[in-house]
This record gives structure tokens, sequence and C-alpha cells, in this order.
């Protein structure tokens, strides 16, 4: 079989960047670094680079030739989050909701399979005349994956994000609630089921979790991770409820609450008599969990609106938003006062 270089034709028509890498002998990054005029490329790459993309014809230019020209009406979602989590699917729907309200399309691309998954998926949007981008998903590398992919284009993470213009809800405030909630019921040993790394929603709800029970001289009596899931929530729980020690427990959300409440009821620990437990999010179902959640709701349709608001200011169409106000507490039956 005859090397990359002799295969390619110039001028073929449908050359896609990974073909400009493979003729050039760099990866697909440098490549949109070159082309997004990124600093931190040498003079000699970049000249293989143009080579490449003159002898192939690349035109990558159709979101430059749609910026130039005010046409383009698409905006990007980055969805980086594994598509099965109940925050980040109503993030998606609220910001098509809120995008269409403004007159434009949104376009989605999945990119939960690291970081070269991630970058693909941008550049993917990019090649589709996306005008910014909406990151979904963990936020510790949402700015780290944009700088890679598309510096200078404008961007937005939702929920808490390292390096990045982010929208969120106030995630730490929401932690502070559920302790604060789970203190003026009388518990003074409260665990906590946490989220995974990388996702710095799940950190600021412990810290602000952890931070209100600071000031009542309190720290939590044990810290288990999942990662988001009912069967997370399930495995960690049985780990915590077989060392027992404490009387409520916090969860970064809902479905790894409905875990907990399987692992409690199997172990024979009656919620809430023995064991009360605060999840986050108010999924729809929480009101039907046995017992019914008492929770942390987040507006999600408001959270989408901002998203857009605060690309569309951004990109000089619209004013920036204020921030989005902190998740309400919803009191259910399953938790209660120390007797």
């Amino acid at each position: 079989m005859p090397p990359a270089e002799e295969q390619m034709q110039p001028g073929r028509a449908g050359a896609s960047i990974r073909d400009v890498a493979r003729i050039a002998g760099v990866s697909h990054m440098t490549v949109s670094r070159v082309l997004n005029q990124h600093p931190n490329v040498s003079p000699a790459t970049r000249e293989r680079v143009e080579a490449a993309i003159s002898r192939l014809n690349f035109r990558p230019s159709r979101t430059a030739r749609a910026l130039a020209h005010g046409s383009s009406r698409v905006i990007g979602v980055l969805e980086a989050s594994g598509g099965r989590l109940y925050g980040p699917a109503s993030t998606i729907a609220a910001i098509e909701d809120a995008a269409r309200s403004q007159g434009y399309s949104v376009m989605i691309a999945v990119g939960d399979g690291g970081r070269e998954d991630a970058v693909a998926a941008v550049e993917h949007l990019l090649d589709q005349g996306a005008v910014g981008i909406i990151v979904v998903g963990p936020g510790a590398r949402a700015g780290e994956v944009m700088t890679d992919a598309a510096p200078g284009v404008p961007f937005v993470a939702m929920h808490a994000a390292r390096g990045a213009e982010s929208v969120s809800a106030d995630q730490a405030a929401g932690g502070r609630s559920a302790a604060r909630h789970l203190l003026d019921l009388g518990h003074t040993a409260i665990a906590h089921l946490a989220g995974p790394s990388g996702w710095l929603e799940a950190e600021a709800r412990a810290q602000g979790f952890a931070a209100e029970l600071a000031r009542a001289g309190l720290e939590p009596v044990r810290v288990e991770a999942g990662d988001w899931t009912p069967d997370s929530g399930y495995a960690a729980g049985k780990r915590m409820l077989a060392g027992g020690g404490f009387t409520a427990v916090f969860c970064a959300n809902d479905q790894m609450a409905l875990g907990l409440l399987h692992a409690a009821r199997e172990a024979g620990i009656a919620v809430p008599e023995e064991l009360s437990v605060v999840g986050f999010d108010d999924v729809p179902e929480a009101v039907h969990y046995a017992p019914a959640l008492t929770t942390l709701r987040q507006d999600f349709p408001d959270l989408g609106r901002r998203a857009i608001a605060t690309l569309l200011a951004r990109l000089g169409v619209a004013a920036q938003p204020g921030p989005a106000p902190a998740p309400q507490l919803i009191v259910r039956a399953s938790t209660r006062g120390i007797r």
C-alpha cells in the first residue's frame, strides 16, 4: 500500500483536518493550532502544515466566512459528560430551547472519550459553522480543551469550570444549604457521598458542605465518592453504612442518593427514622423515591437561558446576564430531626 502522501491527491474534494495532519506528519491538534493562529507552533511545523493545506486544497474556512458575513446562526454544544446524567441532559435541552428563542440552532457533538476526543468534537462543530461553543461536562478540562482546539473562539462552560467563563448556580451555596438543613434538625454526625473528581461542581458542593459544618465546629464524619450514578451510590452506600457512625448523609446528586437509599433498605436502616438523606438536582423522580427525597433544586431552564445570553454577550450581540440564583432547598420525607 502506498504511503499516505501518495494516496492523497492534491486538490481532492472533502479533505479533512486529519488528512492535513497525515500529510504534514503532525497531530490534528497541531493543524488546528496553525489554522487558529496559535503562537505555540514552531515555524518549521507551521510551514509543513501550510504546505499540506495547500497541497490538499483544504478549505477550513466555512466558519470564518460565516462569521465575516454575519450569516451563521449555529451554536455548538460539546457534550463531554457521557450522556447518561440528568443535569447535563437537562442543561442541553434548556440550551436548545433558549437558542431557538433567540433565532439560533444548536449542533451537538459528543466528546466524552478524553481530551483528544473532545478536541475532535470541537473541530467538527467549527467545521459546521458554529459561531461559539458551550461546553457541558467536567469543568476541570473545559478551558484546556478549547484552548487546544480553537483559541480565540468564544465559548462558555456550563457549571463550574477552571480557567474559563462559566455559567453555574452557586454549587457551594447548595452544599451549605444541605449542611444547614441537617444541622438545624439536630444532626451532628453527618457523612458526604461526593461526586467524581474532575467535576468542579462536585468539589464546590463538597466545599460548601464542609464549610457550613466547620462553622458549627464539625467536619464530615465520612466521605465516599461516586460517579453520579445510582450504582455508584449503592456501592458507596454499602461501604459507608457498614462502618456506621453517622445519622445523616448529603449526597452530591439525586441519582447517587437513590443508590444509597437502596443500600440502606437492604441493611435494614430506616430512612428517615435512623438516617436522614439529602440529594442535589431535584430530578423529576425524586418526589417518588421511597421516601420522597429532600434535595437542592437547580433551575435548568434558567441556566440554559443564561448560557445562551452569556455566549451571545461574548459575541457582542447581547448583554451579559447576572449571576444565577442559588439552588433551592426542597424539603421532603427523607430528612427528620433527631429524636
